[in-house]
């Protein structure tokens, strides 16, 4: 009896036990699926989502007939999420892959403690579409091995413009200090340039997609179709005031030469034209350059990495004895009545100075139309150091011309004050003007300043900073919006400019020293000069503007170790201004459907 009773009593705690599970069982899963279903659907969601950054394409840089000179292009990136890349044997399988070599990848994870080890980083750009697709084939045994869709820098539109462009590339860990904000491990950054200077324009701003994964973290499909996508917003078009045209014939002219050529809208201040030769090859740097490639860049003795329109100096020779002129007319120190005998030589002290040529009898007219150094030795005596500086100072030597490239140098205008500094009060005498009256002795001038100075003899002491940027398309709005620009207004005389200019029509259209560059066509004004050059054989220069009566355009050449100016700057100049004044050639161009005439002012 005793067994029946404990049987049943046994059973009972063994029901109750199994009813109580069974209980408990039950209001579990009503507690996960309908108390909290949504909030564990969410972590499961979580758990199979994978968020891929989207880099945002980079503003097109147009030109002033918004033809594309800058455009983008896509392509493939391979990166490595550190905290899912946990097989480091695979490095080499992935660097042959990826002709990359042995140890690269190790060197790019190194740095795990700076940055998250959530943080994808960049292995290799523009990857080739037949190792995209061994990526895709192998993704379930290559674990936090990703490949993503970027664009790069597109060059393909005709020009080079490598030093007024500049170039992209990965961010330093110096910056990402600076904008850890904006940017991440493995983003691109404007390093020099217009791309430099107008990085918050034209960046965009980055997005996310959301990819369902399985297990293997194999892509499966979008999540939620790509509703809760953030998407990406390239970043603004820069229109810029070069001349698509000129930039060609002006990298042509300068393919197996050294020097500069800048060209300037006088009334505007805005660049229609800027080279500095030799240059390199933008499409290097559009992807991340090889150690080797920067290298024989630095390397080269012909210097393509240094901009020489901006960062050049030298004397500029006769293309300054304008200053002289202008300075010597405003002051009263002479008419052009004012004359002086050139017998060939200058004498001064128990020194000589040469003239190319025995011009007899000159006033400023044409002293300046024959290049005559013995009147330009004569006048800068006559017009002392302070005052000949003070004008140089107004057209904007000795000082930075704040073009919006960041890069420049400031050049050289002697005055009291620096041959005080360089060889003390009574280390220096008046003998040391007379080589600065024909732009020779210490004075330096940089090209851009050259044609910053010619635009202002074109158009009578009114002009702007040098500058590219005409203005930008705005991303959010559509609507152009112009720059804002630095205007400059010179106290200087119509009268002075009207003696100086004519005597420049006369260089080319008179007897004077670059009648070789006449055109029927185009009334052309200009200037030779050869600047003396320790190094070698002289540089020739030219600066000109045109048209005579109404200029659009000036221009200012520097050839290296060239010669007369007359001889290899002057035809490089007249046919930049040829190229733009052509408007057969302009008004033929293709019309494009985001022209600046339907851009809303």
């Amino acid at each position: 009896m005793e067994t029946t009773v404990g049987s049943v009593l046994r059973r009972r705690i063994m029901f109750f036990i199994i009813t109580a599970f069974v209980a408990a069982s039950v209001m579990s899963l009503f507690y996960m699926q309908i108390i909290h279903g949504g909030q564990f659907a969410v972590k499961s969601d979580e758990n199979s989502i994978k968020a891929v950054p989207q880099v945002a394409p980079r503003g097109i840089f147009y030109d002033r007939y918004m033809r594309v000179m800058v455009g983008n292009r896509p392509s493939f990136s391979i990166q490595i999420i550190p905290a899912e890349y946990k097989n480091r044997k695979l490095d080499s399988l992935i660097e042959g892959v990826l002709n990359l070599p042995f140890g690269y990848i190790g060197n790019i994870l190194r740095d795990t403690t700076q940055y998250s080890k959530f943080i994808p980083r960049k292995v290799k750009r523009d990857v080739d579409f037949k190792a995209i697709a061994w990526f895709e084939e192998n993704q379930s045994k290559l674990p936090g091995v990703h490949y993503v869709m970027e664009t790069l820098r597109d060059y393909s539109f005709g020009i080079n413009g490598v030093h007024m462009f500049g170039y992209i590339k990965e961010i330093s860990q110096e910056m990402l200090a600076k904008h850890k904000n904006e940017y991440t491990i493995g983003d691109n950054i404007g390093n020099n340039g217009l791309e430099k200077e107008y990085e918050q324009l034209v960046k965009g701003d980055k997005g996310m997609k959301l990819m369902l994964v399985d297990s293997r973290q194999k892509t499966i499909g979008r999540y939620k179709e790509g509703k809760d996508d953030k998407p990406t917003k390239k970043g603004d078009d820069l229109v810029l005031s070069i001349d698509r045209d000129v930039q060609k014939v002006a990298e042509e002219a300068f393919k197996d030469r050294r020097g500069a050529a800048v060209a300037i809208e006088p009334s505007t201040g805005e660049i229609i034209s800027f080279v500095s030769a030799p240059e390199y090859d933008l499409n290097e740097f559009a992807t991340v350059v090889s150690r080797e490639d920067w290298d024989r860049l630095n390397k080269d003795e012909a210097k393509p990495l240094f901009n020489r329109a901006t960062m050049s100096i030298f004397s500029p020779g006769s293309t300054f004895k304008m200053i002289a002129a202008i300075a010597a007319l405003e002051e009263g120190v002479i008419t052009t009545d004012t004359k002086f005998n050139c017998p060939g030589v200058f004498t001064y002290g128990n020194k000589q100075f040469k003239c190319e040529h025995v011009h007899g009898v000159m006033n400023v007219e044409t002293a300046i139309e024959k290049s005559c150094n013995v009147f330009f030795y004569n006048l800068i005596l006559k017009l002392g150091l302070d005052k000949w500086s003070e004008y140089a100072a107004k057209f904007g030597f000795g000082q930075k011309t704040a073009v919006d490239i960041g890069e420049e140098a400031k050049g050289i205008l002697p005055s009291e004050q620096y041959y005080n500094k360089v060889y003390g009060k009574n280390g220096w005498t008046k003998g040391f003007l007379v080589s600065l009256g024909i732009g020779q002795g210490e004075l330096s001038v940089t090209p851009i300043q050259l044609a910053k100075y010619t635009a202002l003899l074109a158009n009578y002491g009114q002009s702007a900073d040098p500058h590219f940027l005409k203005g930008y398309i705005d991303k959010e709005t559509g609507k152009f919006v112009p720059a804002q620009i630095h205007k400059i207004q010179l106290n200087i005389s119509k009268r002075t400019f009207d003696i100086v200019r004519n005597a420049m029509f006369n260089v080319v259209n008179g007897a004077g020293t670059a009648t070789s560059i006449r055109m029927s066509e185009i009334a052309i004004a200009g200037k030779t000069g050869t600047a003396q050059n320790p190094h070698g054989r002289p540089h020739s220069l030219f600066i000109a503007f045109a048209p005579y009566d109404n200029p659009k355009i000036a221009v200012a050449v520097m050839v290296e170790n060239a010669g007369y100016g007359a001889t290899t700057a002057a035809p490089i100049a007249r046919d930049m201004i040829k190229a733009y004044l052509d408007k057969n050639s302009i008004d033929s161009q293709p019309k494009t459907d985001n022209s600046l005439a339907k851009v809303s002012h």
